[in-house]
């Protein structure tokens, strides 16, 4: 039985009360999944930086889940399943809104693909829906079994670590060569096969809007490697973005990102500024992240999800 981990929660702190229906107050509460490396809160600053709050204050109910750093789709989606039916029994709602990020976004779809009846909605952002060439990369040139992938695996492990102990996911298990081989090209396929809802059948298309089995699709991303002068982070943006031949936001290509209806596929966005980078330094001439987010729970809510 998996360990059921307290989630993070975020009401309405509207001034009009709860039962006023807000810009953000979507019919079932939002969940946020975090993605590889990921976390919820890591020594008090928010993976979703500020969003949350930005969600909850005009009405959403909002949940960020906390699951493996490193695993496997499977795995991290068994965890997050556990949580989504914590959930409901918390709010006594009938369904949730998924909105994942980077692996945060297959994770979300398994989720869906195996219990339907309990999301309205899946949303990825930056997804990694049809793997990534950096996690290719490393794959191809990191033999299996080899002295170089352990060194990799237990430098993985300690970031990891740290990330457990600063964040509070200390029982949770972590796979750093699971994660990686569920990034990979290879490995994406071989999910999409078992779970197809919402993966588009062209390279670079889009997939239902409202697949087969009546959950919505949704996804967008970011196509910038270097955004803002004062981020530290868009260095390696930059130096990863290099590993593409399409636009792509430093870790995922654009046309992997895409999911269901492609909301826009070309934001000046890197794959950190799509969580609202490091404490909300993003590009100066692009809507903020979280102006996204809002819109989208409100597109959730037109939508009566």
């Amino acid at each position: 039985m998996l360990c059921m981990l307290p989630l993070s929660s975020y009401g309405s702190t509207s001034a009009t009360g709860a039962s006023q229906k807000g810009y953000t107050a979507t019919k079932y509460p939002i969940v946020l999944v975090h993605g590889l490396f990921g976390f919820d809160t890591l020594a008090g600053i928010d993976y979703f930086y500020g969003i949350p709050q930005a969600l909850s204050k005009s009405g959403a109910k909002v949940y960020v889940a906390q699951i493996s750093a490193t695993n496997s789709t499977e795995l991290r989606g068994e965890q997050l399943l556990a949580q989504v039916q914590n959930v409901l029994a918390i709010t006594g709602a009938e369904k949730v809104n998924l909105i994942g990020h980077s692996h945060g976004g297959p994770t979300a779809r398994y989720v869906a693909s195996v219990s339907p009846e309990l999301v309205a909605s899946v949303t990825s952002i930056g997804g990694v829906n049809k793997g990534s060439r950096i996690a290719d990369i490393a794959r191809g040139t990191i033999p299996e079994g080899s002295i170089p992938e352990s060194v990799a695996v237990k430098l993985a492990e300690g970031l990891v670590s740290l990330i457990n102990l600063l964040s509070g996911g200390g029982d949770l298990p972590q796979d750093p060569l699971a994660s990686l081989a569920a990034l990979t090209t290879q490995g994406s396929l071989q999910f999409n096969q078992k779970y197809p809802e919402g993966v588009p059948v062209t390279e670079c298309g889009e997939g239902d809007y409202v697949a087969a089995n009546g959950v919505y699709y949704y996804s967008w991303t970011g196509t910038r490697n270097f955004t803002n002068a004062l981020d530290p982070t868009d260095a390696a943006m930059v130096v990863l973005g290099l590993a593409f031949d399409e636009p792509n936001d430093g870790l995922v290509g654009q046309c992997s990102t895409h999911l269901g209806k492609v909301i826009r596929n070309d934001y000046k966005m890197n794959h950190l500024d799509e969580i609202n980078g490091l404490l909300g330094v993003t590009h100066l001439f692009e809507t903020a992240p979280t102006t996204l987010y809002r819109q989208h729970a409100n597109r959730l809510q037109l939508q009566g999800l």
